[in-house]
């Protein structure tokens, strides 16, 4: 098995390393990718130092899998190159996401429409991910008839230059900013760019990609918010079912759900966190509770390492459905 990551160096792509290592995955060749000002540097890979090399050399390599976290221009213009050498490709971009040919993938929810033909396979934005985790197997047995979901998202969400603006601001430094305004002791209402409806795009990714992955007839709206944090992405989701349901049960349903784990015990001060999720491939839920302002009303509360499960841990989820179901020669 060969396997090439692009976009090696940066957040998400030393993630991955992570990710693949810890997954002990039986890889005959290794090839870090990166941009050219990048090409000749050494990254550490189950102890051993690789050299990077250029999009246009990895691909001459066809590897059967590249996993891609270099932007979404880069992968308009790399992956159909890999794939047009055979190569599975696994982009965490929004370049793919919605396209109709092209499969948008969290493993434990829609894995098994995957087919060998699916070269290019596209990784949903970490928020989505984390979300549809917990909804997909309530939506499953009672049905969704409306969701709203607030999010409060990590600095990590904006690459490694927004956290060293995070900590520079903290440390009373100058720095570059990723933001428009300051970040620490403050709240932005504000990710993504903002589109011509008043939305961003990390609002509308929430939405398209929540049709996409679960149902296509679920109303879903939106609001993201910038949080001063960096172990993961925090959500609030208010969901009304189709279906009358106990409390009881959607917690069984929730916690038997393969990748999430129930952290659902206010009494003892004990509710998913940022804190707990960091460095964590699982996606956490607690808060449970009724809506009793509409009829089948549910609150809840996730969250979820956005660099782990959110982009690298669903990635080599990917990778390794796609190896251990045989669709690779």
């Amino acid at each position: 098995m060969d396997i090439a990551v692009v976009g090696a160096t940066g957040l998400v792509g030393r993630e991955i390393l992570k990710v693949l290592e810890e997954m002990d995955f039986d890889i005959d060749n290794f090839y870090p990718v990166a941009s050219e000002r990048s090409v000749g540097k050494k990254v550490s890979f189950k102890g051993k130092d690789y050299t990077v090399i250029s999009i246009p050399e990895a691909i001459e390599k066809k590897p059967q899998i590249a996993i891609f976290s270099a932007g979404g221009s880069t992968s308009k213009k790399w992956a159909p190159e890999f794939a047009a050498k055979g190569t599975f490709v696994i982009d965490n971009s929004s370049a793919w996401r919605m396209d109709k040919d092209k499969p948008l993938i969290v493993p434990e929810i829609n894995a098994h429409i995957l087919t060998e033909k699916d070269k290019i396979i596209a990784n949903p934005n970490c928020s989505t991910i984390q979300m549809v985790m917990a909804l997909a197997p309530i939506h499953k047995k009672y049905g969704l008839k409306r969701v709203v979901v607030s999010t409060y998202q990590s600095v990590t969400g904006s690459g490694a230059k927004a956290v060293e603006q995070l900590m520079a601001e903290r440390e009373g430094r100058e720095v570059e900013k990723v933001y428009p305004h300051k970040i620490d002791l403050n709240v932005l209402p504000h990710a993504g760019d903002f589109e011509d409806n008043g939305y961003t795009t990390e609002e509308m990714k929430l939405v398209n990609e929540t049709n996409k992955i679960l149902d296509d007839n679920i109303p879903l709206t939106a609001m993201a918010a910038r949080v001063p944090v960096v172990g993961g992405h925090s959500e609030f989701v208010n969901a009304e079912l189709k279906k009358p349901f106990e409390l009881d049960d959607i917690k069984k349903i929730i916690g038997e759900m393969p990748g999430v784990i129930l952290e659902d015990d206010p009494a003892n001060n004990k509710y998913p966190m940022p804190v707990i999720s960091k460095g964590k491939n699982e996606v956490f839920v607690g808060r449970i509770r009724r809506d009793f302002s509409v009829e089948n009303g549910l609150n809840m509360w996730i969250v979820a390492d956005n660099i782990r499960k959110g982009a690298a841990t669903n990635a080599v989820q990917i990778a390794s459905y796609l190896i251990k179901n045989g669709l690779i020669n």
